[in-house]
């Protein structure tokens, strides 16, 4: 039994952590397309709509493997936890029906963006993709609010281990509705803009020498910049309502986040280190006094519960201490990076980059979703044992059927075999058609043409 529950756990978990990849970026980039748009509409700068030419194309190969992998989610969800659906079928399926019509909405403005843009006019170009996005983002949103009701269950009640009192309108908009919504949005549209970052500045170390080609990528990685910057900001301000609700709903998540082992007012912050839980302290931190009372509640005095307020079967792994750590470090070096490359742009009036802004720019795409993977994985593991927080266990879900290993495996070769898939057709469409291509064809022939 605890074999097939570990099995079953590595296994979705496996899944969630590459559908993750696309589904972010899924949602990040058609921000940046359609800031690309406004942008082109708005100074006739063809850069911009040769922009939001590419980067539609790379979106469209991108959502050909975040479907299936999706779609692969779901079928998991009812394979493995069926304890665990069987109380959404009752519950909480809104989300899952409502965000069919997200996806719909999605898909049928990204069609006519893609084959229609140089037939409709450039107000029903921004509406496509506008619509592109609240789709995209309508779907994170719906899907993820499945994982806040773990978190934070309301709308019904379990007696004797039956469903009663359901309100399914009580149930989608639970007490973490609002900032895990928030969260998921504000993060993912940081990690599209961060990974366009990637993209510009690795090309522009290669084709320094071309200064046409060289221009159009500093766009977009200024562009990146600014649109980054703003939302690992707003990512970490929603991060602190995060914990303030982990504070009131999930206490001994936040105490296993922070290593805190007893209750104390004027409770300090652990930066870095390791919880060791047999000296019941976090090993080579630094701590800094009262901050994570002042996070927690917005006073110095603020109550936190520690771990040992509860039984030890309660407790989370104490390694979400080093997730939780990774992810706050990566967001306060994107936000660091925005500012001074902007700085060294726009204050300093620099032209050129020094190379160590450009390895750095270059890491922040790959490090903004390693923070989105960490997250992911700290707010689920964070919430162990309950995959219903204090009404259902995660091992009274568990499927009983066996050879889950089997089936791991078998899925493990399905996930390698589509990310090279994926990384191929890039390849392979982006080297038939290089940039320089694209910003001669526009220069020759004025046209924002998607469908080529």
């Amino acid at each position: 039994m605890v074999e097939d529950l570990v099995i079953a756990r590595t296994l979705f978990g496996t899944t969630m952590a590459f559908h993750i990849i696309f589904a972010t970026l899924g949602v990040g980039i058609p921000l940046m397309i359609l800031f690309a748009e406004l942008l082109y509409q708005k100074t006739k700068d063809r850069d911009y709509a040769v922009m939001a030419n590419r980067w539609t194309k790379g979106l469209a190969i991108l959502l050909g493997v975040a479907i299936p992998s999706g779609t692969i989610a779901g079928v998991q969800l009812s394979l493995l936890w069926p304890g665990f659906m069987e109380v959404v079928g009752k519950v909480m399926a809104l989300p899952f029906q409502i965000e069919i019509y997200a996806f719909f909405v999605e898909a049928l403005f990204m069609s006519i963006y893609v084959y229609a843009a140089d037939r409709i006019s450039p107000f029903m170009r921004i509406v496509s993709v506008t619509f592109v996005l609240i789709g995209a983002a309508a779907s994170a949103i719906l899907i993820t609010n499945v994982h806040a009701f773990e978190g934070t269950p309301s709308g019904f009640q379990m007696v004797n281990g039956e469903v009663t009192d359901v309100d399914p309108w009580k149930a989608f908009f639970n007490p973490s509705f609002f900032v895990t919504a928030g969260h998921v949005v504000v993060s993912a549209f940081m990690t599209g803009a961060f990974v366009i970052v990637s993209i510009a500045a690795f090309q522009m170390l290669r084709q320094k020498k071309n200064e046409r080609v060289y221009a159009y990528h500093k766009k977009a990685l200024m562009l990146g910049l600014a649109i980054g910057g703003i939302f690992s900001l707003l990512t970490a301000l929603n991060g602190h309502e995060s914990a303030q609700m982990l504070h009131e709903y999930q206490p001994e998540k936040l105490a296993a986040a922070e290593g805190l082992f007893e209750t104390q007012d004027y409770a300090p912050l652990a930066i870095g280190g390791y919880t060791d839980e047999e000296t019941q302290s976090v090993k080579w931190a630094i701590e800094i006094p009262w901050l994570l009372s002042f996070l927690a509640g917005d006073s110095f005095d603020t109550v936190v519960r520690g771990l040992n307020d509860f039984p030890r079967e309660w407790w989370p792994p104490l390694f979400v201490h080093t997730l939780f750590n990774a992810m706050v470090l990566i967001g306060t070096f994107l936000i660091f990076l925005s500012m001074a490359g902007f700085i060294w742009n726009k204050v300093m009036k620099r032209k050129e980059f020094h190379r160590f802004f450009m390895w750095a720019f270059i890491l922040a795409g790959p490090l903004s979703m390693l923070s989105i993977e960490f997250g992911w994985i700290f707010a689920c593991t964070g919430r162990q044992p309950w995959v219903i927080y204090r009404m259902m266990k995660t091992s009274e879900s568990v499927t009983q059927s066996g050879n889950l290993a089997v089936l791991f495996f078998l899925f493990l070769l399905v996930y390698i075999v589509l990310s090279a898939a994926v990384v191929l057709v890039l390849r392979y469409y982006f080297k038939r058609h290089p940039v320089l291509h694209d910003l001669d064809g526009q220069a020759n022939d004025g046209s924002n043409n998607f469908a080529h």
